[in-house]
């Protein structure tokens, strides 16, 4: 793909961490860049790379990965919240929170590897450019680039001169934003630079029961980075630190009407964009209210050594650290059935070399990186009982109790107190089983149901990594140039993981358990959870009721770690070719072979106080097959540029769930192939006319899910715009519309299939409705504005113009339940904007 100065999308080919990568220089309508460790102009790049630069992403008002993202083929990014988003090339997503998961898509930060989930979604501003790297580039970007590589280039100090800019915004949800830069020299090849942006507004889905609406912006961010030099050597120090704090996400049911828990009273209806009526458990995790705190640092020092010869040496040393807790409303009703968090944590250091050689027909680098990470993902839980027993029995609207009552209305909470009602609940469900409850027992039980059942599981990982590397590029002529490229990793892996119920055990969860008992022993069971106070009486010889959990049983000793070590060993590789008809035009095949190594899997036991069931999944590896072309036509005003490729994955790995668990699995095999194209034409300083394409077929081969999308992974995506500009007085009237596109889709591999979300599949109650989908939709946006030739500039945005109607999420853990949420995407927003400029560029 190319890059094109006052294009839309940009395309270069960046390697992984290419300190030398970090400047590009614009030259004739293009942008120079050093893809493969040396300076090329794009169409000599036989890789398929697409950007979008930081002048692009202020012009279009992009200050998110999912809006930008909407930009650049064969590139999505689905963002829950800054704490849950999934990035997704060419039909693979990356998204999943636990400790030992292994990323699918890296995405880098200056060739800082930041692809753990929860830390990855980071502010895009005071940006030289953001790069999507399609394809497996394990031999260039590393660990888990196993379909591609997202690296974010900042700006760093540049000592030529001071420079800065303020910008500010308001728009409609009181939304608003601050933002400002100031570069300063500080000697002879000395800089530093500062920057910073505070991103607010209101939510736009509306909180029906008062208080913050969901799904609101709260973040605050900041960049110091120094640079120096004396020579041969030149320096980068980089500090980034981020804090978030947005309202809840709208988790929300669209099979039950949001009421008032107290009175049941109807406050809104079912849409799925409509208000919601949520609400976090009384006293889960210390009182806590829904929503998000979340806090991400890191530092960086880049460093670059001529040594003379054609020989470079580069360094890069990191460390990152993340935490984030987030609280959520499961269930998607205002009654509180289930409420959950996450609490992430993560620490990482990095350490690099590369060695590149750059002679003659010759360019070559050798390297070797070190990487040590440390993580947990706590996840506590709170049940009320009486609440999971009524949508099992179907009776959240009270079962009749309530004469006329609809069933999408939940029944006012003061009912599931009601030990009578929850007491017929319980016969209902063991007739089921086929099993008689008599009244009294049943009563019995039911009394002893808690409204707060607490219990919590927790996830660890450590992977300490080596890898060997190299990479080589040969021209054989002119026209004709050949590549290759070889990565070794291995990685020692320590998975741990415990559960515990934190306040009794669950009565629910061993009544469930004792109906699939043998007769002697269901009586038993049953007979012991009608004793008064059953939920609080220790395990003995006298009452030898095991620590029965709702959501996940706990491991021996009510939350004893364990432990599972593993290595793992392979290689990662590319080959390259290249071919020039002329000098505007190119002609590149790629073959390589991406690599994800192996997850040590943790989930809780089968039954109370067991072992912890660990699995290794086999290292995910995918076969990719790719040509394409670019070419620079009408005296180098039209630039085309296109790429099919196939792929043929093998130990594919997806997340099914079991009960209120997401459990990682092996699916098998799955291929995928497709199209990206990209037109750009620039006749002039005035007009910029855009348009890219993406046809992506992925879908999985063999075993249940056979035939099934990929999840996030539309068949069809694109962008249409301009970017127009008409000097009058002293400034220029700049007019920016644009149109994205994207075909169906599901949100996840299992496709909402009825057949696939059964009780026998694993769910409490089974989900007979496919409803989790996405059906197409485009989404209109337009900036008009007024550029003085001083550096002021002042404009109106506006997003989504035609308040389309969509979602972004759908399914999640109420899904389980049968209670599948969704999560709405954004209507219209739409705003004013100042900004001031002075010196160098942004």
């Amino acid at each position: 793909m190319r890059a094109i100065v006052g294009g839309m999308v940009a395309g270069v080919a960046v390697a992984a961490a290419p300190v030398e990568a970090q400047q590009a220089v614009p030259v004739d309508n293009e942008i120079v860049v050093t893809a493969q460790l040396r300076e090329q102009k794009p169409i000599e790049v036989p890789i398929a790379v697409s950007a979008l630069t930081g002048d692009q992403l202020d012009k279009l008002g992009l200050d998110e990965f999912e809006e930008a993202a909407r930009f650049i083929p064969g590139f999505a990014v689905q963002n829950q919240s800054p704490n849950n988003p999934g990035f997704v090339i060419r039909g693979i997503t990356s998204d999943s929170g636990t400790a030992y998961n292994e990323p699918r898509v890296s995405v880098f930060q200056d060739g800082v590897s930041i692809s753990k989930s929860r830390g990855s979604y980071v502010e895009l501003f005071d940006l030289q450019r953001l790069e999507v790297a399609k394809g497996p580039q394990s031999t260039l970007y590393g660990r888990g680039a196993l379909i591609g590589a997202v690296n974010i280039v900042q700006n760093k100090a540049d000592p030529s001169g001071y420079a800065g800019y303020v910008s500010g915004s308001y728009g409609n949800f009181d939304a608003w934003t601050a933002e400002a830069m100031l570069n300063a020299p500080l000697g002879e090849d000395m800089a530093l630079r500062v920057s910073g942006r505070i991103r607010k507004g209101d939510g736009y889905v509306a909180n029906l029961l008062g208080g913050k609406d969901y799904n609101s912006d709260d973040t605050r961010a900041g960049r110091a980075t120094f640079h120096a030099g004396t020579g041969a050597l030149s320096f980068d120090l980089i500090g980034n630190y981020q804090k978030d704090d947005p309202s809840g996400t709208s988790f929300k049911s669209i099979g039950y009407r949001p009421t008032d828990p107290a009175t049941g009273a109807v406050l809104g209806d079912a849409g799925r964009n409509s208000g919601a009526a949520l609400a976090p458990a009384s006293g889960f995790e210390g009182g806590k209210p829904l929503g998000l705190d979340r806090e991400v640092w890191g530092v960086t020092g880049l460093a670059t050594l001529e040594l003379g010869g054609g020989f470079t040496l580069t360094s890069i040393t990191a460390y990152r650290k993340f935490d984030a807790l987030e609280v959520f409303d499961a269930d998607g009703i205002s009654l509180p059935l289930l409420t959950a968090a996450e609490d992430a944590r993560g620490k990482q250091t990095s350490q690099e070399l590369r060695l590149r050689y750059e002679q003659g027909p010759l360019t070559a680098f050798v390297g070797g990186s070190f990487f040590h990470e440390t993580g947990s993902q706590r996840t506590p839980t709170q049940f009320d009982e009486r609440e999971v027993l009524a949508r099992l029995a179907g009776a959240l609207n009270g079962g009749g109790a309530i004469p006329g009552r609809a069933a999408t209305d939940p029944a006012p909470a003061a009912l599931f107190a009601n030990t009578a009602f929850t007491g017929q609940l319980l016969q209902g469900v063991a007739a089921a089983y086929g099993v008689p409850l008599a009244t009294a027992q049943a009563q019995a039980i039911a009394a002893n149901l808690k409204s707060n059942h607490l219990e919590t599981s927790t996830n660890y990982g450590r992977t300490t990594a080596f890898d060997i590397f190299g990479d080589a590029s040969y021209k054989l002529s002119d026209q004709f140039e050949l590549g290759a490229g070889l990565r070794w990793s291995h990685d020692d892996k320590t998975t741990r993981f415990t559960s515990a119920v934190l306040n009794g055990r669950s009565i629910l969860g061993g009544f469930i358990g004792a109906l699939s008992q043998p007769a002697a022993t269901r009586t038993a069971l049953l007979g012991a959870l009608s004793v008064p106070g059953a939920a609080s009486i220790p395990p003995s010889a006298a009452y030898p009721v095991p620590l029965f959990g709702l959501g996940a049983q706990p491991t021996a000793n009510n939350g004893q770690v364990d432990s599972v070590d593993g290595k793992d060993d392979g290689f990662a590789w590319r080959l390259t070719a290249r071919y020039s008809p002329s000098t505007t035009t190119s002609l590149y095949a790629t073959y390589s072979r991406g690599r994800r190594p192996d997850v040590l899997t943790a989930s809780a036991p089968s039954a109370p106080l067991g072992a912890t069931r660990f699995s290794t999944l086999p290292a995910e590896t995918v076969d990719s097959y790719e040509a394409g072309a670019k070419a620079e036509l009408a005296d180098r005003t039209l630039f085309v540029d296109g790429a099919v490729y196939y792929y043929h994955y093998e130990n594919f790995q997806t997340t099914v769930q079991q009960g209120t668990l997401f459990v990682q699995a092996n699916a098998g095999k799955a291929r995928s192939y497709g199209f990206e194209g990209d037109l750009r034409w620039v006749p002039n300083d005035r007009v910029t006319l855009f348009a890219t394409y993406a046809y992506n077929n992925s879908r999985f081969s063999t075993g249940a899910y056979k035939g099934n999308h990929f999840r996030l992974a539309p068949d069809n995506a694109a962008s249409l715009g301009a970017i127009l500009g008409v000097p009058i007085g002293p400034g220029r009237i700049n007019f920016v519309p644009s149109v994205t596109y994207q075909s169906k889709v599901f949100f996840d591999d299992n496709n909402d299939r009825p057949d696939l979300q059964q009780v026998a599949n694993g769910a409490l109650v089974a989900d007979n409705i496919q409803d989790e989908v996405q059906g197409g939709y485009a989404l209109v946006n337009a900036r008009l504005g007024y550029a003085f030739d001083n550096g002021l500039q002042i404009e109106g945005f506006v997003t989504n113009l035609l308040n389309k109607k969509y979602i972004k999420d759908a399914g999640n853990t109420g899904d389980a339940l049968g209670m599948p949420t969704f999560i709405a995407g954004e209507p219209r927003f739409y705003g004013v904007r100042a900004s001031f400029r002075f010196g160098g560029k942004k």
